[in-house]
């Protein structure tokens, strides 16, 4: 069943770009964007849309739940349209390895195609994964800057002597 289409063009009329769907677990989750980032307001009318267009159209037979939500700070990687649109940022992903433990790859995304990602890892340099091997991955939120010092625990104060008079 093909939910992308109807839901790209639901949510276009709302000024909302459709990030990813994906029917899980009796969970239908529905990714949204918007250029300068998705408000409450954006997601309750994307919510009631959606839904009301559930019920109209029925496509789902089973029971499930609609949950609509921005990707996040970290966001979820799983199409190479996602993979796409990260080339520059920093990334993380679980590579399959046939015959060999599963890899964790840290880095900045180089570049991307509709069949693999490259990445610059810190400790394996430059690697292409295939996106048949990716086990999962998400981009990657570095907090501000650089750490501030904290002062050191048990360090002696100054003291400072007083003289009686």
């Amino acid at each position: 069943m093909d939910l992308e289409t109807p839901l790209r063009s639901l949510l276009s009329l709302l000024g909302l770009d459709l990030y990813d769907v994906e029917l899980a677990k009796g969970t239908l989750s529905v990714i949204v964007t918007k250029e300068g980032g998705v408000d409450l307001e954006s997601l309750t009318k994307a919510n009631r849309t959606i839904s009301e267009w559930l019920d109209t159209t029925d496509p789902i037979p089973n029971r499930f739940t609609l949950d609509v939500s921005s990707p996040g700070l970290e966001r979820k990687l799983r199409t190479p349209g996602h993979f796409l649109s990260t080339v520059g940022e920093v990334v993380t992903l679980r590579e399959l390895r046939d015959g060999e433990p599963t890899r964790r790859l840290e880095g900045t995304v180089l570049s991307a195609d509709e069949t693999s990602v490259t990445l610059n890892d810190a400790e394996h340099g430059q690697v292409t994964v295939a996106f048949d091997k990716i086990e999962r991955a998400r981009t990657v939120f570095k907090w501000g800057g650089e750490a501030k010092p904290t002062p050191s625990r048990g360090k002696p104060k100054s003291s400072s002597t007083s003289k009686k008079g």
